[in-house]
């Protein structure tokens, strides 16, 4: 499917979760490519998990075209100890935003899923087709599951009225802007803040979760942004999209990396007393190269490097933000 030119050109865009990591760096794409007017909701001002809110953010918005970002995420650690919440508040939010858009009859909704969703014997790599062939991986169910639900409701409003929703599925995200902070980092963010720490203090050992032979996939925040704002532009389809970097990495390769990128020279110990996650995670990512012409351009340790710097300059922003 070619490219729209000019989609964006005069349009009033909303961006749920617009000020946060991935949300910033869509804001700035939309903005290059002449969006008009771009709203972005504070959760101080709009609880996306009430539909009263909702429709207030909707009126005052206006939207044209809507990127549904906003979710409540973390690690293992955090999937574990907040399992009711990040079901409920995923699920509630997703739920009142395609409503609000049908309602209203907004030209096009774009929500964004996780890769989470997938089961978690999934063959590798994951294709779309395969999304509802088992359960997802325990840790990561609940999340999984309630943003996978929004999927059937998109779906199911397209059929019955006519309602444009398109879903994209994002692997593991990393760049500048991630969360720093242990209560809710992911496994790059996490580890990269291990190693720094551990070399300041001249610590001999650092300790990592799980046994290091899970791999995952990583897509870095511009690429991620990049997908999206394409997906936005170029499909209007019912079936979900992958977007990835195309490159699986063992969790013990990617600490391997992560420790010499950040000059730390003692040694990884592997806690296999706690969970690895999902064995693997690798998309395929053809549907993304063939509708939407989308293909990642920074590879692993470039990105990594650019992640490094960034922490190391803004610790005390990065480790702030939480759950």
């Amino acid at each position: 499917m070619a490219g729209v030119d000019g989609f964006w050109e005069g349009k009033s865009v909303l961006v749920t979760g617009g000020s946060g990591f991935l949300g910033q760096v869509i804001c700035r794409k939309l903005s290059e490519r002449g969006a008009a007017d771009i709203f972005v909701p504070r959760s101080k001002d709009f609880d996306l998990t009430r539909p009263d809110d909702v429709e207030k953010l909707f009126a005052e918005a206006s939207p044209e075209v809507i990127v549904h970002l906003a979710a409540r995420v973390g690690g293992i650690g955090a999937n574990l100890e907040n399992p009711a919440t990040l079901y409920l508040s995923n699920l509630l939010m997703g739920t009142y935003i395609i409503e609000e858009a049908r309602r209203r009859e907004v030209g096009k909704t774009v929500v964004i899923g996780t890769i989470c969703a997938y089961p978690k014997f999934a063959p590798v790599p994951f294709k779309e087709e395969t999304l509802w062939d088992g359960y997802p991986e325990e840790t990561n169910a609940p999340y999984g599951v309630a943003k996978k639900a929004l999927l059937v409701h998109a779906q199911a409003n397209r059929e019955q009225y006519g309602q444009n929703v398109v879903y994209l599925l994002p692997t593991n995200l990393y760049g500048p802007g991630d969360k720093f902070n242990e209560s809710v980092s992911h496994v790059i963010p996490a580890l990269i803040k291990r190693f720094i720490e551990a070399k300041e203090q001249s610590r001999s050992a650092v300790e990592v979760w799980g046994t290091g032979s899970a791999t995952r996939e990583f897509l870095y925040v511009e690429d991620a942004a990049e997908g999206i704002v394409l997906g936005s532009e170029r499909y209007d389809g019912a079936e979900p999209i992958n977007l990835g970097s195309g490159r699986e990495v063992p969790i013990k390769e990617l600490a391997g990396i992560i420790k010499e990128l950040t000059g730390y020279s003692g040694e990884i110990e592997w806690d296999s007393t706690k969970p690895d996650g999902q064995p693997r995670r690798l998309v395929d990512t053809t549907r993304a190269k063939k509708l939407l012409g989308f293909e990642a351009q920074t590879s692993l340790e470039d990105g990594l490097r650019t992640t490094i710097d960034w922490y190391v300059d803004n610790r005390e922003a990065a480790e702030a933000a939480t759950f």
